[in-house]
């Protein structure tokens, strides 16, 4: 009787192609193609141009933080009964004032912003807006002051 172990078996090698010699499959779409961007980063990218266009003519927003966030907190009703919420309409942004060395933050809700609007150049300005509306609460100006196209699309 043998008591040998058969041999090894060599390595396999990486392959190089599927089986109808074609090549690997690669990514659908490479990282650059907007096929790759998630619906959650390309509002982010909303949001960061409509800043962007801001802070060029209200340099003091650089010390303002600019966040996303999905939908808003839930509320509950006052004890009078009345909803923090006017007539039942969600909120599409919200200021928070600076305090105790916290900068000011304007929040964008996503979510209610995408099911009012159809299109990305819809989206695109509708998040402007309430961009525009928040700072120009945050500034204690109109909105027409913080950005003179505002409203006229």
């Amino acid at each position: 009787m043998d008591n040998r172990l058969p041999p090894r078996p060599p390595e396999p090698r990486p392959r190089r192609r599927d089986r109808h010699g074609r090549g690997m499959r690669g990514p659908v779409a490479p990282p650059q193609v907007p096929l790759a961007v998630s619906r959650a980063e390309a509002f982010i990218d909303l949001v960061h141009d409509s800043v962007d266009r801001l802070e060029r003519r209200w340099p003091q927003l650089s010390d303002v933080d600019f966040i996303v966030r999905e939908v808003p907190p839930p509320v509950s009703a006052d004890p009078d009964g009345a909803s923090p919420w006017e007539a039942g309409t969600v909120p599409l942004g919200r200021l928070v004032t600076a305090k105790g060395g916290r900068n000011a933050r304007i929040v964008i809700y996503r979510r209610p912003v995408e099911i009012r609007t159809k299109s990305r150049d819809e989206r695109a300005l509708l998040v402007h807006e309430v961009v525009v509306e928040q700072v120009a609460e945050l500034l204690g100006l109109a909105p027409e002051s913080v950005d003179p196209r505002y409203g006229q699309d």
